[in-house]
């Protein structure tokens, strides 16, 4: 088990990547919070997500910011090179060949800070996703 220095919380894995604090009540706090450099896209993929999911309310969930209507359609979390976005694993698998050129997991895609915003990209996600009632 790790405990993690600054909150106290353990885990099982050393160095686990989590939220310390007091987790934020809006998705702006949240994006308040992160580091300057990576505000910007943060915003970015608000800004695609809310153009997506109009009639979706953002709020937080897991200390991430969701958008949800009935359920939670889709999530998205910055990190240290990349920021999370987690559509599910069927949105994954249905998105495989646009998706080719980043990193994915069960249910998680990541979008480096490196390249611009895929923003019709994650439009197409978050609107298949909600359309669908796929979600995470």
């Amino acid at each position: 088990m790790w405990m993690c220095p600054k909150c106290g919380r353990t885990f099982k894995r050393q160095e686990q990547s989590h939220y310390c604090g007091k987790a934020p009540e809006t998705v702006d706090e949240y994006i308040a919070a992160q580091p300057e450099e990576v505000r910007e896209y943060l915003k970015e993929i608000r800004k695609a997500l809310c153009a997506a999911l109009p009639e979706a309310e953002e709020r937080i969930s897991w200390s991430m910011p969701t958008f949800w209507k009935g359920h939670n359609i889709i999530q998205f979390a910055g990190f240290k090179k990349h920021v999370g976005l987690y559509p599910g694993p069927e949105a994954v698998r249905e998105f495989s060949e646009r998706l080719k050129d980043y990193r994915t997991s069960k249910g998680t895609i990541q979008l480096p800070y490196s390249r611009p915003v895929p923003a019709e990209l994650v439009s197409d996600i978050a609107g298949w996703c909600y359309r669908t009632g796929n979600h995470p």
